[in-house]
């Protein structure tokens, strides 16, 4: 089994000597690292790393929240290894899926990952449902109907500029574009 480490710090200034050290330490043979933002999905380092990695070998990062920002993001990744026969191991978070407890520990993250997402959708629903109830429905306010037939006047007459007819009516340009592709 071959250590791949992957480090990540999110801007220019940050070092990535903490993450390197420990991951020689526990014996990466190659490490990856970049300084980019986590909440960007394009990595090329972590797909680099993706791509070395065989079947038989570990991941190894310093902490999980260097290869996501979100648990969805971490379990998504983690499945992808899994499918591949490459486990993962996050130092600082004592998560190694090469044991038992490991991939125990993993799996149940990934549990509460799912329990938290249906809790707010359930909530969202709730919340709408209530809303509802009371006679209040979602979504933005639709549009003043005498404004938008004022827009549309105003646009026709090519007397005014776009930036003048929506601070004359309140209209936004998309709501105005939207309404003139409409079939008369």
């Amino acid at each position: 089994m071959a250590y791949i480490g992957y480090g990540r710090v999110s801007t220019l200034d940050q070092s990535l000597d903490l993450q390197t050290d420990a991951l020689t330490k526990a014996g990466c043979i190659k490490i990856f690292d970049e300084k980019v933002s986590g909440k960007n999905d394009d990595r090329p380092e972590l797909a680099k790393a993706l791509d070395y990695l065989r079947e038989g070998d570990a991941l190894v990062v310093y902490k999980l929240d260097r290869l996501a920002r979100s648990t969805k993001k971490l379990i998504e990744l983690s499945e992808v290894l899994e499918k591949r026969g490459i486990e993962l191991i996050s130092i600082r978070d004592n998560i190694d899926t090469t044991t038992a407890v490991g991939r125990a520990m993993f799996k149940m993250l990934a549990v509460i990952a799912e329990l938290e997402r249906d809790i707010i959708s359930e909530r969202t629903m709730a919340g709408l449902e209530a809303a509802r109830a009371r006679g209040r429905l979602g979504g933005r306010p639709r549009t003043d109907k005498k404004k938008l037939t004022q827009a549309i006047k105003l646009y026709v007459s090519k007397q005014y500029t776009l930036k003048e007819i929506v601070e004359l009516t309140g209209v936004s340009k998309a709501t105005l574009y939207r309404e003139l592709k409409q079939p008369t």
